[in-house]
Parts: C-alpha cells; structure tokens; sequence
C-alpha cells in the first residue's frame, strides 16, 4: 500500500512579494529550499493563516539568504504582503517505509531566514 505523508515544510514564513504578471509558481530563498529538502519545480502546498486560503504551485528558487517569499502568477490574488504561510510538500510511499520517514520542517525566524 502507498500512503502519502508529508516530506516538506516550512513553518510560518512571511509573504515578501506578490507578482501577478509572473508566469506563476512561489519564489522562495534558496537557503530555506535547501534546508526543508524542497527541489525546483517541485509541488508546493500553500496554505494562509491571514485568510485561510490554501492553494498548490509549483517551486522556484530565489537567492540565498534573502528571506524572499514571492507569489507568482495568480497565486498572488491570494496573499498580500506580510501574510504568514505553511509551505509544505508531500511524498508517496510504502506504508512500512512512512512509518520510519522524517520530514525536513524548518522553523524560520521573522525575516524568513535559517536560524542558526
């Protein structure tokens, strides 16, 4: 049997921009992809505190230590500057194999970068 289980998250990181004319997807720091396991082009789960919204798009990295969390395209009209979000990633696998799966959940600090 195949369950999928959560793979990815970061934890309550603040919206820096919104970029409606973009061809879509979520622009986030290279550090905070990198920690939370997150790969270009992967399928991210947006969900947001501020209004409840939860949507899906797809990775793209922004520069390192830059704190940047962008929504692009018409996940923009969801969010507004300052909004805080989950971001997560799922992955299917074998049951007995999820049981012992770890996810990579990183906590970020207020300006969206790695705690060290």
């Amino acid at each position: 049997m195949q369950i999928e289980v959560v793979k990815s998250k970061i934890h309550r990181v603040k919206v820096t921009g919104a970029d409606l004319n973009y061809i879509g997807s979520i622009t986030i720091d290279e550090d905070l992809m990198e920690a939370a396991n997150i790969i270009q082009g992967e399928k991210v789960q947006i969900v947001n505190n501020n209004n409840g919204e939860r949507l899906e798009t797809y990775a793209i990295p922004g520069p390192r230590n830059s704190g940047e969390i962008t929504l692009n395209g018409a996940a923009a009209r969801k969010v507004a500057v300052g909004d805080v979000l989950i971001l997560i990633c799922y992955a299917r696998m074998d049951f007995e194999e999820a049981k012992k799966f770890m996810p990579a959940i990183v906590f970020p600090n207020e300006e969206n970068n790695l705690l060290n």
